[in-house]
């Protein structure tokens, strides 16, 4: 199959992008700059110049691939709306491309806020609060299977980590340590994060492209939840601060994020792919891995 992929050369996409080359697949990945187009043609692939703001390079790169694999996001939190906003537009021009081709286009979202329990891939997308953006543009993505598109989408929990230094949401507890002193959390820190390795994410990307019924959810969720109190335990011993309770404040609008109890499942999605995590969980990347200075 030949995939489109956008986002190849992020934390995700440049996992995503050697998993399917090594199962046989080619690769036409969406670059913005000349070093992007230097790293995805080492690895194998082909560039295509473009970006988010640029509808032409999404559709011609849809057009000229049997599938399509969507991650850029401009991860701006300073203004996220913009983002989420470019996100919705590059979802339409995709959609328009794929309408009536049967081929499969995959996107990341978010795994969902249950309360009292962990959520499922059957629970609906979170449509509502600082993200619930996301939530609307991966739905409509779903939408497309009732157009012929052979859509999915695969919900990222809290943390998608590795040991060079990306930790997903912790990072923002590390890099909030490092410039507080104090290795914090909200609340009485029992609230539970879901955490990925990015190469089991990679993986399961794979599968869902490959394998997915039209309108699949699938849950990329290794750890079904380490509380918030335990990651903070691990980045103050790793950094030799203290570890204490700061305001949700302390973290931004992601305060409001950070001080819900968000477990998530992947039994379903664990069954219906035949994907099982093998790589280090979050508390072991942490304890082990680089921190960025």
């Amino acid at each position: 199959m030949r995939v489109f992929l956008t986002g190849a050369s992020g934390g995700i996409g440049s996992a995503v992008l050697p998993e399917l080359l090594s199962a046989g697949h080619e690769v036409l990945a969406l670059v913005r700059s000349d070093a992007s187009a230097q790293a995805v043609t080492a690895a194998g692939a082909t560039a295509l110049r473009g970006d988010l703001t640029d509808p032409e390079s999404l559709r011609a790169g849809a057009e000229q691939a049997d599938g399509v694999i969507h991650l850029a996001f401009n991860n701006d939190f300073t203004n996220i709306e913009k983002s989420i906003a470019e996100e919705a537009a590059a979802i339409e021009t995709f959609g328009s491309a794929l309408k009536g081709s049967g081929k499969p286009f995959v996107v990341a979202s978010g795994t969902p806020f249950v309360p009292g329990r962990a959520s499922t891939e059957d629970d609906p997308m979170a449509m509502d609060g600082p993200m619930g953006g996301r939530g609307r543009n991966a739905q409509s993505v779903l939408d497309l299977a009732q157009d012929g598109v052979r859509s999915a989408t695969v919900r990222l929990p809290r943390s998608v980590h590795a040991e060079d230094g990306r930790f997903g949401f912790a990072s923002f507890l590390v890099a909030n340590a490092q410039r507080t002193g104090v290795s914090g959390f909200v609340g009485d820190g029992t609230q539970r994060w879901p955490a990925v390795h990015r190469l089991d994410t990679a993986r399961l990307f794979r599968l869902v492209l490959e394998n997915a019924a039209p309108g699949a959810v699938a849950h990329a969720v290794a750890d079904e939840g380490d509380t918030m109190l335990s990651i903070a335990e691990v980045i103050g011993s790793r950094l030799g601060l203290p570890v204490e309770a700061v305001p949700a404040e302390s973290f931004g609008f992601l305060g409001t994020i950070f001080a819900l109890d968000q477990p998530s499942s992947s039994a379903v999605t664990r069954e219906k792919f035949n994907w099982q995590p093998a790589h280090p969980s979050l508390l072991e990347d942490l304890e082990t891995g680089q921190y960025p200075v």
